[in-house]
């Protein structure tokens, strides 16, 4: 089963972080935030990565293309031009398709562009590359499968500066993106798709988090995962430096890994 990543947005309310670097690029513990939601999927047995990529997108491909150099202890033979690996610290078993979905294009049109790469019978994980929460993934894609639903979104208990949905018998009946001042939950950012949710997508410029979701829902195609444990998306420095905080103390909630 793949899992999606959407990488491609700039982060502007990092202030400088996001003139330097794509925002899924900013490090936590010295590794990007994208590692770390890549290390919870691969926790529960995903080994297979889409990231639409975007802003600065060359350095998301050259992190992971120098990954063992920058990973492990070498030795640099410049006469030969070769590198022996000493040690290497850290296998991954990954499979990472990197996909330039353009700069300014929209959450929705990014999943249009790399729908082609997606199996057409089985589901799909879907997250931000911004977001870490310690959600059990397994029971998330159970739960998708018995809902029988194109899309299932993970509903979490947020700041109250998002947006909320309308929840019954675990179905999202209403939908309504960051409407200040709503209460209750609202999108988690990590979904499970199917590839026909696709259709709701009208064009590149179209935000997944508008149309499709709301057209979704008043479909009743669209259900709610209930998660009451950590969740924590880096949208500011202030949110960057407590995720940091929680890793440096050995108390970083979404570590689920060994």
């Amino acid at each position: 089963m793949k899992a999606v990543i959407l990488a491609g947005g700039r982060g502007t309310r990092l202030g400088q972080l996001s003139s330097i670097k794509p925002k899924p690029m900013v490090e936590i513990g010295n590794r990007p935030i994208i590692w770390h939601i890549m290390k919870l999927y691969s926790h529960y047995g995903v080994k297979e990565f889409i990231i639409c990529a975007g802003y600065l997108g060359y350095q998301i491909k050259d992190y992971f293309i120098n990954y063992s150099n920058n990973v492990s202890d070498v030795k640099i033979n410049l006469n030969k031009n070769s590198i022996e690996y000493i040690n290497k610290k850290e296998r991954l078993n990954w499979e990472i398709s990197i996909i330039d979905t353009g700069q300014e294009t929209m959450t929705g049109g990014r999943l249009l562009k790399i729908k082609e790469f997606l199996d057409n019978n089985t589901p799909f994980f879907m997250t931000y590359g911004d977001g870490l929460a310690d959600i059990n993934l397994s029971k998330l894609l159970d739960f998708h499968k018995k809902s029988k639903k194109l899309v299932t979104m993970t509903a979490v208990y947020p700041p109250p500066r998002f947006g909320s949905l309308v929840i019954e018998n675990n179905l999202v009946t209403k939908f309504s993106e960051k409407n200040i001042g709503d209460v209750g939950r609202i999108n988690g950012g990590f979904f499970v798709c199917e590839k026909q949710a696709l259709k709701y997508i009208n064009n590149k410029n179209q935000p997944w988090e508008s149309l499709p979701l709301v057209n979704l829902s008043s479909s009743r195609e669209l259900s709610a995962f209930l998660h009451n444990g950590f969740w924590q998306p880096m949208d500011t420095l202030r949110e960057r430096d407590e995720l940091e905080k929680l890793w440096k103390t050995n108390s970083a909630p979404w570590k689920v890994w060994v």
